[in-house]
């Protein structure tokens, strides 16, 4: 949808008009996303949303704890779901997380230690469909962590290309691996033809649609802790 388009919010069919914006570099499409909930909820400046990611010292491993913490940072209200409080210690042979998870897994064990403290919502347990999508009803959006491998969009003629998105130094011989964690933001759906409607940062052009199936299927892979950050309009 234009920036100028209103939502749609129907029984049937809601499209939320979140902005569209393409991550960098092949490791912040979870930053990406943030700032595109930002940009539709109340936007901030770059040099907020900057100042925002350096206070939390973030680097080139973004986890969706992270993206909980800078919705804290703006005071935007805010649910993060998931399987796993903390580090899934399996992730350590997995070779998507092996390459940061030494380095990784106290800093994160210690944002979910101290996030209730902090003012960071989190809860351990499953979403459904239906949560999900009765929350995109009332108007707000949601971040999920997907398997991107899985992740196929009905409506683009060419999956994205893998290599793109591994890290800088791994070898890629257009294989696609069998996880690749991303983030995208869903912003709406229709019942009647049994779509959901999500942006990928990967692109900066379009709205993508996947079927509900496939959607389920990427965002409960393993490797995922099938995370999800509910984001609230009024906040």
């Amino acid at each position: 949808m234009k920036p100028s388009e209103p939502d749609i919010v129907r029984d049937d069919l809601v499209q939320l008009n979140v902005p569209v914006i393409q991550q960098t570099f092949h490791w912040d499409c979870g930053l990406a996303c943030s700032r595109m909930v930002l940009q539709y909820l109340h936007p901030v400046s770059e040099d907020d949303f900057q100042t925002a990611y350096w206070r939390l010292q973030l680097n080139e491993s973004v986890w969706t704890i992270d993206l909980a913490y800078l919705m804290q940072q703006f005071g935007v209200m805010h649910r993060f779901c998931t399987q796993t409080l903390g580090v899934d210690k399996g992730y350590r042979y997995q070779s998507f997380y092996r390459k940061h998870f030494d380095s990784e897994e106290d800093r994160v064990n210690q944002l979910f230690a101290r996030a209730q403290a902090s003012g960071v919502q989190v809860e351990k347990r499953s979403v459904t469909i239906q949560a999900i999508q009765e929350h995109l009803a009332q108007g707000h959006v949601v971040v999920v962590l997907v398997n991107a491998v899985l992740l196929v969009c009905d409506l683009c003629s060419a999956p994205v290309k893998f290599c793109c998105l591994l890290p800088i130094g791994q070898k890629c011989f257009c294989r696609k691996p069998d996880y690749q964690g991303h983030f995208i933001v869903v912003c709406g759906y229709n019942r009647n033809s049994g779509c959901i409607f999500y942006n990928n940062p990967a692109y900066a052009d379009r709205v993508c649609c996947t079927t509900v199936s496939n959607f389920n299927e990427a965002r409960t892979s393993y490797g995922t802790d099938e995370d999800i950050l509910f984001v609230y309009k009024d906040s």
